[in-house]
């Protein structure tokens, strides 16, 4: 799944889970510091992203630094899609 696919995708799980319209992410955006995410908003939007998206992720697997920017959040989602086993 290329990039932009993959920010569309997070615009519309965070627009679900902040409650606000967030579009125009770039790369450099943090979720944490700029969107305000918390540790329950950064679940809630994985839930969303698993459904629109097939996301299969596994809680104990997390790292901190993926979820830092919009771009290390897509590389995180784009290395978890690949390392998948298709259903």
């Amino acid at each position: 799944m290329d990039r932009e696919a993959i920010v569309r995708a997070l615009e519309a799980a965070l627009t679900d889970v902040l409650e606000r319209p967030v579009t125009g992410l770039s790369g450099e955006v943090r979720l944490f510091d700029d969107l305000h995410l918390d540790s329950t908003t950064m679940l809630e939007m994985l839930m969303a992203l698993e459904n629109s998206l097939g996301l299969i992720v596994d809680p104990e697997e997390l790292d901190a630094d993926d979820f830092e920017s919009v771009d290390t959040f897509t590389d995180f989602v784009q290395t978890t899609l690949r390392n998948q086993v298709p259903a």
